[in-house]
């Protein structure tokens, strides 16, 4: 069988996300939330609002909210999250999670389950396993 011939459509969600999120309030700073990035190696965070998920920032978001209008960085998530959170659910297929990606033209969807958030899977995730 060579690559071709495979069926990404039978690899789940589940089977490739990051389970480990990182999370901030509203008013957390744009600096603040770089520093956390940098920190943990990670490029999305996603914003809560009463221990509710409302929203995400990625390092795309500094690029085109903060940098390329030069907001300062104190700056709070919610003036410059992505909102609101594109998701899936954690029993769909890698070929779904593509799809959605590609129509949203998102590189991050945050993954659900029983409607909470237990995840995020990337754009690098989808590569990763299709590079195996």
């Amino acid at each position: 069988m060579n690559r071709e011939d495979f069926d990404y459509s039978s690899i789940l969600i589940q089977d490739i996300m990051t389970r480990i999120l990182i999370t901030v309030n509203s008013t957390t700073t744009a600096l603040q939330i770089a520093k956390m990035m940098d920190q943990s190696g990670i490029g999305a965070i996603f914003v809560k609002e009463n221990d509710h998920p409302v929203g995400v920032v990625t390092d795309r978001d500094f690029a085109i909210r903060v940098a390329a209008n030069n907001l300062p960085f104190d700056t709070p998530a919610e003036k410059i999250m992505s909102s609101p959170l594109v998701t899936i659910n954690h029993n769909e297929s890698i070929s779904a999670a593509a799809e959605r990606m590609t129509s949203k033209k998102i590189r991050k969807l945050a993954v659900t389950e029983n409607g909470k958030i237990v995840g995020i899977v990337t754009a690098t995730d989808l590569v990763t396993q299709l590079a195996k």
